[in-house]
């Protein structure tokens, strides 16, 4: 089923700069967070739910969400809006409707997807009529208003008008009960067998639990496949293609993350299991791999970037965070919003920086901020404390730390300090400028104090200019 549409403007659209960034069309300096608001509660629509976010092949950023008659989900009279930039997110296009129709049906939960390959731009959403996620009818009949569909809008123009289409009976297991597309950005495979490959991430529900699974396509969107599904325990759920050719699922959960591992593109996953690294209140977020097109060799190839409220309990405390090493650690980390905050999406923009479009002040704002590497700061080094064999109470002793620079760049000389228990003493030693890839080895001196005993923590933190990075390990302390 399709049917083109042109874009008709909402009623109203607001722009305007949050208390805590820069107004739009300022210049964003190096080390700088922007942010201003691209909607308010009460302007164009009651309510505003869900970003999406991408930046296109021609680096139009765009930028999805719910226009919504109340703060539920579907059903609904829901409508999926859309604005556009196209000078890097420092200025946006008005406000501009993709799918809306006449009650009872709502469309709700974009997730944008860009095919890099032809520069098309993909749109997914959930449609109803009569029932949501958890009333959904099994069966996969397109007509059903009882079933919740699966729908998706794309556009050959860079996100001017749209083209409808509905895949419901292409990816949905009739055995299936509810199914929506997972809000915010699908991904496109850029290296290795899959390369080409489109996905879009699902969560659906099976015999009353919910589970993750992969819609995924080949031939640059004509037709869709569904994975099998990963759970149960998952949830809205995100996919990020590691240098090694894995991909990674990124699933809510609470009071930890979820991951899951793929070496088929998407196909099959491993169970899910915890990132403790990853804390998380059960709530929507962004995983994205910071330069998706480079060579393995690369050092940026292994980098990630990842967004959430991080808190165990409550959508607050907005927090971005970067992985060197394909997600095993997440070493750099900053605070965005302290306040009230909830789903949030990730994007590269055009000059390298990165766009964040999130729920703010309890869904009342859909704010959008954007940042470089050089204001979230820290540095990608592997950090490795190696105690001597026998550490001792009452004795001195050296701790040798070995820090390796995991960047792209050269980093100047710094210094290695580690953080002991109460009573042991220790000094700050100095470490020689590396290049991408070099390491170094420093000797510390401790002192450990007479009656220490047991398993102790130390932590080895690195320092070159403003940046830092730590790693921390175990050592057994002997009478």
């Amino acid at each position: 089923m399709q049917r083109k549409v042109s874009l008709a403007l909402l009623s109203a659209a607001l722009l305007v700069a949050t208390a805590t960034g820069t107004a739009h069309g300022a210049a964003a300096a190096a080390g700088e967070l922007t942010s201003q608001d691209l909607t308010v509660d009460g302007v164009g629509s009651p309510h505003y739910r869900i970003p999406a976010l991408t930046t296109s092949v021609k680096g139009t950023v765009l930028a999805a969400y719910d226009a919504r008659p109340t703060l539920g989900d579907l059903p609904s009279n829901i409508s999926v809006v859309l604005r556009r930039s196209t000078d890097g997110g420092a200025t946006w296009q008005p406000q501009q409707v993709v799918r809306q129709d006449a009650a009872p049906q709502g469309y709700g939960d974009p997730s944008l997807l860009v095919d890099r390959t032809t520069g098309r731009i993909f749109l997914f959403y959930a449609a109803s009529v009569n029932q949501g996620y958890f009333g959904s009818a099994t069966g996969n009949d397109e007509t059903d208003p009882n079933v919740l569909q699966a729908d998706y809008s794309y556009s050959d123009d860079d996100g001017l008008t749209w083209t409808h289409r509905r895949i419901t009976s292409q990816i949905k297991n009739p055995a299936w009960g509810g199914m929506f597309a997972a809000s915010g950005e699908g991904i496109q495979v850029r290296h290795g067998t899959y390369k080409g490959r489109l996905i879009q991430q699902y969560a659906v529900r099976v015999n009353g639990a919910n589970y993750a699974a992969s819609a995924y396509s080949d031939d640059h969107g004509e037709t869709w496949k569904m994975g099998n599904p990963v759970g149960p325990g998952a949830d809205e759920n995100k996919t990020v293609e590691l240098s090694d050719g894995r991909i990674m699922l990124n699933n809510r959960a609470k009071p930890y993350r979820t991951i899951a591992y793929s070496t088929d593109g998407g196909v099959n996953y491993t169970p899910l299991t915890q990132d403790t690294n990853l804390i998380d209140p059960a709530n929507n977020a962004s995983v994205m791999r910071y330069n998706a097109d480079a060579d393995a060799s690369n050092p940026q190839a292994s980098w990630l970037l990842f967004s959430n409220t991080e808190d165990t309990s409550s959508r607050r405390n907005l927090t971005v965070k970067m992985s060197c090493d394909n997600g095993k650690t997440w070493p750099i980390r900053k605070v965005v919003d302290s306040g009230a905050a909830a789903y949030s999406t990730l994007t590269r923009l055009p000059d390298g920086r990165l766009g964040l479009l999130y729920e703010r002040a309890n869904y009342t704002h859909m704010t959008y901020a954007s940042f470089d590497l050089k204001w979230l700061g820290g540095t990608c080094a592997d950090i490795t404390i190696t105690p001597p064999a026998t550490l001792k109470a009452g004795t001195q002793a050296e701790v040798t730390v070995r820090v390796v620079n995991r960047m792209d760049v050269w980093r100047a000389a710094g210094t290695v300090d580690l953080t002991v228990p109460s009573g042991w003493t220790t000094q700050q030693v100095s470490i020689p400028a590396m290049n991408p890839g070099q390491g170094a080895n420093v000797k510390v001196p401790v002192t450990v104090p007479a009656g220490a005993s047991g398993d102790v923590s130390l932590t080895a933190t690195y320092r070159t200019g403003a940046l830092q990075a730590s790693g921390s390990a175990t050592v057994t302390v002997t009478p």
